[in-house]
């Protein structure tokens, strides 16, 4: 019969080369991993990335003529969220002359405050300084692919009790609270606006949502803000930086509402200078 002294060394040896194993097992592991996804490139193209989102639209040479696929490629909590697919492409040619109570036409704010669906777009690259708050009406597209367009020191948008709105590729940063305004949320109505909390994207009992591939730093709040109720939202590609509250889901936990809030949260990078309300 064995002795314990000859079974415990067995055990030992067997745990040492079991833990020696592991390392080369995930190496293994990460090659074949590697083979398959360059065999899977070899078959689809290089323009194949693993990322569904981006392998969605950006394989199509003629994206800039194809602007409204982007709707379609969308996933998670948030891929019903149609923005202005059916609808006209709005031009935004005028970045300076904001007017929260009487928008001009060509302005960012005039296209989304409109009743009828609008997939908005820029002619050149914009540094917009909002006056108050971005008010949001419901099936509108925010697509600033193809130029650089800042949303930045003034109160940002917000997405207030409307539905099926997409913004991507936007950067979003050093953002400040609004003060008490009237101001117009569609063509023929005027509301007193209280105070904003100077957050980045605020999303408030709203549902169909798609924040895609925005950059947002430095605001006065938090950079994206689900609350009252808000779900069927998905937040992906985005990169977020130099922020101490950086997301919010749900402001209270005895909000009844909030706990059916469903969110997808997918391929953000959470970069340098982030303290607090990052996803775990």
């Amino acid at each position: 019969m064995p002795s314990f002294s000859f079974l415990y060394l067995l055990m030992l040896m067997h745990s040492t080369f079991a833990t020696s194993m592991r390392p080369l097992m995930q190496i293994s592991r990460a090659i074949e991993w590697s083979s398959e996804r360059r065999h899977l490139e070899s078959e689809t193209g290089s323009c194949r990335t693993g990322n569904l989102i981006d392998d969605c639209w950006r394989c199509d040479s003629e994206w800039e003529t194809n602007r409204k696929m982007l709707a379609d490629c969308a996933f998670g909590f948030g891929r019903n969220a149609v923005g202005g697919r059916d609808g006209k492409l709005y031009v935004v040619t005028d970045s300076d002359n904001d007017d929260p109570l009487d928008p001009i036409p060509g302005t960012l704010r005039y296209a989304a405050i409109q009743e009828e669906p609008l997939w908005i777009i820029f002619d050149h690259d914009m540094i917009i300084n909002l006056k108050e708050e971005l008010v949001m009406n419901s099936y509108k597209t925010i697509d600033g692919r193809g130029f650089n367009i800042q949303i930045s020191k003034g109160p940002c948008i917000a997405i207030y009790n409307v539905s099926n709105i997409i913004i991507h590729n936007i950067y979003i940063h050093d953002c400040v609270p609004g003060g008490i305004e009237v101001m117009k949320n569609s063509p023929q109505h005027s509301t007193l606006r209280g105070y904003s909390d100077g957050d980045g994207i605020s999303i408030y009992g709203s549902r169909d949502v798609w924040i895609d591939h925005c950059t947002l730093a430095s605001c006065h709040d938090g950079l994206i803000d689900v609350v009252y109720g808000s779900t069927s939202i998905t937040i992906s590609n985005n990169y977020m930086f130099h922020h101490n509250e950086v997301m919010l889901m749900g402001n209270n936990d005895d909000f009844l509402a909030d706990k059916n809030m469903q969110v997808t949260i997918a391929f953000n990078f959470f970069g340098e200078g982030l303290v607090q309300r990052m996803p775990r």
